[in-house]
């Protein structure tokens, strides 16, 4: 399916890895070509996303970028954007592909089904040659855990309560095969809301654990990530040692809950009074990498509630912005040096029933072809108990990965 996407300057590929998160949806999706796009990087993209999602009662693919916090919250964003993704890209395809176990289901616009199905079959596999790419970081460790510092002396003063701060590691003069290297992060890194995302010459290779808020009728739930602790595979009693260390961790419980209490805050906006719950606190999940702690919290929409009115109450996702929103998001723009762009926005898909599943953008790649600039970013939650040491530590087991994939030599 990935070297038959390759054809399409569109298309979008989620794959799950066949893991359980509950509410599971399909294994894997691929969406490709485009009958109709919105394209919106202006004051009025949410306006466009309304317009659009209004017009087609068809599968709709595509992304919504960061700094829709610009329009949402009358903010502003001057860092440099080496990679250029709009701030919100949506398409109706061509071509939906699902995979089940066992099944595929293909929808055209055409009656070329089989010709569709034979094509994939016979496409040869991605194979991924190795990269050699010189990976830089913005901030030195000093300037990192430096930062770390002044942003706790914000919270201390109580301009904030959690702030999320993530760094640029960046690659000039990069060329990779995006469908393989995508492929290869995969394999290291499997994760249920994995993404290959290509967008013309800018591509998006995510190996996300992350769900930002699904809609299923009038439901609506979100799962918020907040603590993370590295695993040891070689040694089970180590491993399920750090996995008990991660689930009693309080510096972690508090980081988490005051996420929790923010989406809470947040579906509050759109939901039915009363109904918004919190279904898991403090869950423990096992990823190839590394252990999370993850919640989740649901609420039952308000009648006419449509898609802009909830991406107003609860974008950008709490676990990438921290508590209060607004004021860590402008903390964000004075700290980092990069603008997020696509990373820690969102990719995803809108059913024909106006159901959604969007996730969150993190561990991902993100690739200009054009001018062969490569980035990724990392970073952690801030607190007033966070250990500036230990923040730079979780930031670089974040971005470990990735670095394995882009000096990998096969």
């Amino acid at each position: 399916m990935l070297n038959w996407l390759g054809r399409f300057n569109i298309c979008c590929f989620l794959d799950n890895h066949q893991y359980s998160l509950p509410p599971h949806r399909h294994d894997c999706m691929a969406a490709a070509g485009q009958v109709s796009v919105m394209h919106g990087s202006d004051r009025s993209v949410l306006e466009g996303i309304e317009q659009f999602n209004a017009q087609h009662s068809d599968w709709i693919f595509g992304h919504l970028g960061y700094d829709l916090k610009n329009e949402i919250e009358d903010l502003q964003s001057t860092h440099q954007d080496p990679i250029g993704f709009p701030d919100a890209f949506l398409f109706v395809p061509e071509y939906v592909l699902i995979l089940e176990e066992g099944s595929v289901s293909i929808g055209s616009l055409q009656p070329d089904h089989e010709t569709v199905f034979n094509e994939i079959s016979s496409a040869d596999p991605v194979v991924f040659s190795g990269n050699r790419v010189d990976v830089k970081q913005r901030l030195s460790r000093y300037e990192y855990i430096d930062t770390i510092k002044r942003l706790q002396r914000h919270i201390h003063r109580g301009d904030c309560y959690e702030i999320n701060f993530c760094q640029e590691f960046f690659a000039e003069n990069a060329r990779i095969d995006p469908a393989a290297t995508y492929q290869a992060l995969a394999l290291l890194s499997p994760n249920p809301f994995s993404v290959f995302y290509r967008w013309g010459s800018r591509y998006l290779l995510c190996a996300s654990p992350e769900r930002f808020m699904t809609r299923l009728g009038n439901r609506l739930l979100s799962q918020p990530i907040k603590g993370t602790i590295t695993r040891d595979l070689e040694d089970p009693v180590r491993d399920l040692a750090l996995m008990n260390e991660l689930k009693l961790s309080l510096k972690d419980k508090t980081e988490n809950v005051m996420i929790v209490d923010l989406v809470r805050n947040d579906l509050s906006r759109v939901c039915r009074e009363g109904t918004v719950e919190v279904e898991e606190i403090f869950g423990i999940y096992a990823f190839p990498q590394v252990y999370q702690m993850v919640s989740t919290v649901s609420g039952e929409l308000k009648a006419d509630t449509g898609l802009v009115d909830i991406i107003r109450a609860c974008f950008p996702m709490g676990s990438m912005t921290g508590a209060p929103k607004r004021k860590v998001m402008e903390l964000i723009e004075r700290y980092e040096k990069t603008k997020r762009g696509i990373f820690s926005g969102s990719v995803g898909y809108i059913t024909p029933g106006k159901d959604f599943d969007f996730n969150v953008v993190i561990r991902s790649i993100m690739y200009n072809e054009a001018d062969h600039y490569l980035q990724f970013m990392a970073g952690s939650g801030i607190t007033a108990s966070s250990d500036p040491e230990k923040e730079y530590e979780e930031c670089m087991l974040k971005a470990s990965a990735i670095r394995k994939t882009l000096v990998k030599e096969v």
